[in-house]
């Protein structure tokens, strides 16, 4: 009687319970079972400005951009919410879902307070160049948050690969994460190759070596580039020729055809396929073997996740400008690579088997030459004759020179030993600063550290200027340049800066799981890595601030 009345007490825990472990089993079926993914793949297109979709868009096939776009979900208005616009500080933003304010990466390089020197974000000596003698001491330790694909390998307990591939290692490393099965990126020079770290293995697998030793590489070097079409039909740019973009080393303009067989001596050999539209290919390509020799999304249990990074657009970008018809072609010819690769995911993983995002790193300016000449405000600010200027000023003013220990992206770093040893007062320093450079040609805003740390912007450049600040890895002193001011060159486009041309980034969803549409309105980078956890019903990433952009993900 007393087993009777016991089993009529617990039946309704029994039952609640039950239900319980059905639900979280549920979950984790319509998620990661035959009904979900079996891989993601993360596209970022290095320096893509949003406009680009718009301004080629009648030109693209049906098979890239185009399929994207009109069968996905089109983030219309994606911004990155924090300066600055650096390809390693986007990569590790897009993965986190957070800035520069949690996850630490402030720049390519940056000048470390600490050890006295400057550093490069994903250097690390602890570890050995795998597949080349050098290029390959790399890690994603200076990264100090998860990312989504950390949180996948966690949640599957280490089980399903991550693997990260690009023509630069940051643009590989840092989105495969701190648990990733491995990164891979192109080592130029005189080798031609994909190699990877010791922090995830000690020799390449047989596809790697196979992939190395196919000839592409090479083949790929020793083919011109001319443009996809005839030249005459690019008409979304300007001249070819004009004095707006860099040139080549033994090449007297910057026209079509480019002979690369006949330029690579001079152009680094190898280093010359990162900057022409090859350099995607190249990486197209080995994506699709990774796919293959890694056997990613053929499991009916696990997710695999693949972060792929077009990086000669950024290099493209940097030397011809974002109006050229060497950018124009490139687009064109990413298009092309972009429908072979879907058409391959479709064939080898499966039409409704996986899901895509694609996104940029940063955008670029114009080149701010061309700009005066259409009497568009712009400029190029003197570093030269700014440092000049504020040694003298604080010799006039604190009676020493050499107060600055660095000025680097747009951040001066004081010497606080040698200002503590005249007695100064660090925050009257800094503020006299301040106050002195914000009068200088080409400063639109000037902002000390402790300003920075007491105040909260909610709105306007300088909360994306806060964004982007660490407190341990910053600057003293935080200079904002006027919009289309940089410190550059007088040819080609670079990046770095909040305004919207450096922002303003495609954010497109495709595939499993994923609505057909768009949206006009205002989406943080740092919303795609929750997104993509939700997506899969995985924890977002230790630092994530993003949200989640419920109007993508297809509810069942």
């Amino acid at each position: 009687m007393y087993r009777v009345f016991l089993f009529f007490v617990l039946l309704p825990f029994i039952s609640c319970s039950a239900q319980s472990n059905v639900k979280t089993q549920a979950v984790y079926s319509d998620q990661q079972g035959s009904s979900g993914p079996k891989l993601v793949v993360g596209i970022v297109v290095d320096q893509m400005r949003y406009d680009y979709l718009t301004k080629f868009y009648s030109r693209f096939g049906e098979g890239g951009f185009k399929r994207l776009v009109e069968n996905g979900f089109n983030c219309e208005n994606a911004q990155y919410n924090y300066i600055p616009t650096y390809t390693a500080v986007g990569h590790a933003s897009i993965y986190t879902g957070t800035t520069p304010q949690s996850h630490g990466i402030i720049g390519n390089n940056w000048y470390d307070k600490y050890e006295k020197k400057s550093i490069y974000c994903v250097d690390d000596g602890n570890y050995k160049s795998v597949g080349a003698s050098d290029g390959g001491r790399k890690s994603p330790a200076r990264m100090v948050t998860t990312t989504v694909t950390d949180e996948l390998k966690m949640f599957q307990n280490q089980r399903g690969k991550v693997i990260g591939i690009s023509i630069k290692d940051r643009s590989a490393i840092l989105p495969a994460g701190h648990s990733a099965d491995a990164a891979y990126w192109f080592q130029g020079a005189d080798e031609g190759k994909f190699i990877t770290s010791s922090y995830y293995r000690d020799e390449l697998p047989a596809w790697v070596n196979d992939f190395n030793n196919s000839g592409k590489a090479q083949a790929y070097l020793d083919t011109p580039w001319n443009t996809l079409y005839d030249i005459s039909t690019y008409t979304a740019t300007i001249a070819d020729d004009n004095p707006y973009e860099g040139v080549f080393k033994g090449k007297d303009n910057p026209t079509f055809p480019y002979d690369l067989k006949k330029l690579k001596k001079d152009n680094g050999n190898f280093n010359l396929l990162k900057t022409v539209p090859a350099g995607n290919t190249i990486v197209k390509d080995f994506a699709e073997a990774a796919i293959l020799g890694e056997k990613l999304g053929q499991s009916n249990t696990l997710v695999d996740f693949l972060a792929v990074s077009f990086s000669s657009t950024d290099y493209v970008g940097h030397k011809f400008g974002v109006d050229s018809k060497e950018i124009e072609d490139t687009y064109l010819r990413l298009d092309r690579d972009l429908a072979e690769f879907l058409t391959f995911l479709d064939k080898n993983v499966g039409e409704n088997a996986y899901t895509v995002f694609l996104t940029a790193d940063h955008a670029a300016v114009q080149v701010p030459a061309y700009l005066k000449e259409l009497k568009v405000p712009a400029g190029y600010l003197d570093k030269k004759g700014f440092t000049a200027a504020l040694n003298t000023f604080l010799k006039d003013r604190f009676g020493m020179e050499d107060l600055i220990e660095n000025f680097s992206n747009n951040q001066l770093f004081l010497d606080k030993a040698k200002i503590a040893k005249a007695k100064l007062n660090i925050h009257e320093v800094t503020q006299a600063i301040v106050d002195e450079v914000i009068n200088y040609e080409g400063v639109y805003k000037a902002v000390s550290a402790k300003t920075l740390q007491e105040t909260h912007f909610t709105s306007g450049i300088l909360a994306l200027l806060q964004e982007g600040y660490n407190q341990k890895r910053s600057g003293d002193v935080l200079l904002i340049h006027e919009p289309s001011v940089i410190s550059y060159s007088k040819t080609g486009s670079t990046h770095g800066s909040g305004y919207s041309y450096d922002t303003h980034v495609p954010i497109i969803f495709y595939g499993n799981g994923i609505k057909k549409g768009r949206t006009s309105r205002y989406i943080p980078i740092v919303d795609i890595a929750p997104t993509i956890s939700n997506l899969l019903g995985i924890s977002f990433g230790n630092g994530t601030t993003g949200r989640v952009i419920e109007e993508v993900i297809q509810r069942d």
